[in-house]
């Protein structure tokens, strides 16, 4: 259940992001044509270009602020005492799983493909359990 809500959940994103690619194009295939009369065609390129370059910025600069963002929240939980739990590493993972399920989503597939592809590393993990739990 809960796997087919990610996948739907993935599929919907990936139809979102495609429409926001198709309508970026063809807003730049507008720019192109409404420029070209007066730029010709070289002129209309360096302009659709530049706007690339600018929207490229754009979107660095909003992500940029975004992580800065993460980062002043992280300091502040943690001068507030409330990072304790988040300094080992399952508490980073369980951190990041909730605050972001989408990608720690992504990251499980990608590393259960891997997994299914390299079969020996699935023998190492099972090998690491069983012999800590042994020992114990």
């Amino acid at each position: 259940m809960i796997i087919e809500r990610t996948l739907a959940a993935l599929a919907t994103a990936a139809a979102i992001v495609a429409a926001v690619v198709i309508s970026i194009v063809a807003a730049f295939f507008t720019l192109y044509a409404l420029v070209k009369p007066s730029l010709g065609e070289a002129g209309a390129s360096a302009v659709v270009a530049g706007a690339a370059a600018l929207l490229a910025i754009v979107i660095a600069v909003i992500t940029a602020s975004k992580l800065d963002g993460d980062r002043k929240k992280a300091k502040a939980a943690e001068a507030a005492g409330t990072g304790a739990a988040g300094s080992d590493l399952a508490g980073l993972i369980l951190g990041v799983v909730k605050d972001r399920p989408m990608l720690s989503a992504g990251a499980a597939i990608a590393v259960g493909v891997y997994a299914l592809r390299n079969p020996a590393l699935i023998s190492a993990v099972v090998r690491g359990f069983m012999d800590g739990r042994g020992k114990t």
